[in-house]
C-alpha cells in the first residue's frame, strides 16, 4: 500500500531511523516560496524536495510543463539530498499529497520503497520543526532508467482510446469541461477521457478514502491493466495513480506531458463539456 498514516511513520522511524527519510515536497507553482514554506513548519528532520528542481526538468511544448528529469538527473538530485538506494522515503506536502505524490510515484515505478503520508502536513499529529534544518550528507545513488511500461506518450493515449482503453483526466471538473483554464492556453480535455478529479480521493478531513471506496471510484479502470492517467502537467495524476494502487488496482501509466503537452500540439483534438 502506498499510503501511510502518522502512527506507522513513527513506528518506521523508530525501527530504522537511519534509513527512513521524510521528504517535504514543495513547488513554485502559483508563485509559492518552497524554502520559506518549509522553514515555517515541517516534520522533524524532513528534507526539502522542490518539484521544479528534483522531480522535473525544463518545460517543452509537447513535453509539457513538468517533464520527467533524466534518470541520471533524478539520481543526482536525490544523492545531493542524502537519499540513498536503500532508504525508505515518506513524502508529504501541504496540499493533501497533490505534489508529494509525484516523488512517491517516481520512486515506486523504479522499485524503491516510498510512501505518501496520509493527510499530509495537516495529518501529522506530532512535533513540527521550523527553520531550514541541517542538510543530510550526500550519498551515492544508482541510476535506474524509467520503465517504459509506467509512462505514456501522447500517441499512446490516442492509441489506447482507439482500442477502447480507459484514460482518466485527474483535473477538477471545470477544467476538464473547458469552462476555465487558469494555466494552459487551450481549455478542454482529451476526447474520450473520463474525469475523476484527484481531490475526490480524499474525505472531508483531507485523508484518503478507504481502499474499497477508492476501488468503487476507479471501477471504470478495474478491467484495464494498461489504463492511462493524466492531469495538467503530470503531477496530480500521480495522486490518482497512488489511489488506484492503494485500492488494489493495477498501477496505471502516467501521461507525463498531460494536458499541457496535448493542448500544445495543434494536431491533437480537443473536447469540451462534461462528457468524454
Amino acid at each position: 500500500m502506498p499510503i501511510i498514516d502518522a502512527s506507522r511513520v513513527r513506528a518506521r522511524r523508530a525501527a530504522d531511523p537511519d534509513r527512513t527519510v521524510i521528504c517535504d515536497v514543495r513547488s513554485t507553482m502559483g508563485g509559492a516560496d518552497p524554502a520559506g514554506e518549509y522553514a515555517s513548519g515541517h516534520l522533524p528532520g524532513a528534507v526539502l524536495v522542490v518539484l521544479d528542481d528534483a522531480l522535473a526538468t525544463a518545460p517543452t511544448a509537447v513535453g509539457g510543463r513538468h517533464p520527467l528529469p533524466t534518470p541520471t538527473a533524478f539520481a543526482s538530485a536525490l544523492s545531493e539530498l542524502g537519499v540513498g538506494d536503500d532508504d525508505t522515503v515518506i513524502a508529504y506536502d501541504g496540499r493533501g499529497g497533490a505534489v508529494a505524490a509525484r516523488l512517491v510515484w517516481m520512486l515506486r515505478i523504479i522499485g524503491r520503497p516510498a510512501y505518501l503520508l496520509d493527510g499530509g502536513l495537516a495529518g501529522w499529529d506530532g512535533e513540527i520543526e521550523t527553520g531550514h534544518g541541517d542538510r543530510r550528507p550526500s550519498v551515492e545513488r544508482t541510476v535506474i532508467n524509467w520503465p517504459t511500461d509506467a509512462i505514456a506518450e501522447a500517441d499512446d493515449v490516442a492509441d489506447h482510446l482507439r482500442a477502447g482503453g480507459v484514460v482518466i483526466d485527474s483535473r477538477e471538473a471545470a477544467r476538464y469541461a473547458g469552462a476555465v483554464e487558469p494555466i494552459d492556453a487551450i481549455a478542454g480535455h482529451v476526447p474520450g477521457a473520463i474525469n475523476l478529479p484527484f481531490a475526490d480521493n480524499l474525505d472531508v478531513d483531507g485523508r484518503f478514502r478507504r481502499p474499497g471506496e477508492l476501488a468503487g471510484r476507479f471501477a471504470p479502470a478495474a478491467t484495464d491493466a494498461d489504463a492511462i492517467v493524466y492531469c495538467g502537467s503530470g503531477v496530480t495524476a500521480c495522486h490518482n495513480a497512488l489511489a488506484m494502487e492503494h485500492a488494489g488496482l493495477a498501477r496505471p501509466r502516467i501521461y507525463v506531458g498531460s494536458w499541457s503537452g496535448w493542448s500544445a500540439d495543434p494536431d491533437r483534438p480537443v473536447a469540451v463539456g462534461s462528457e468524454p
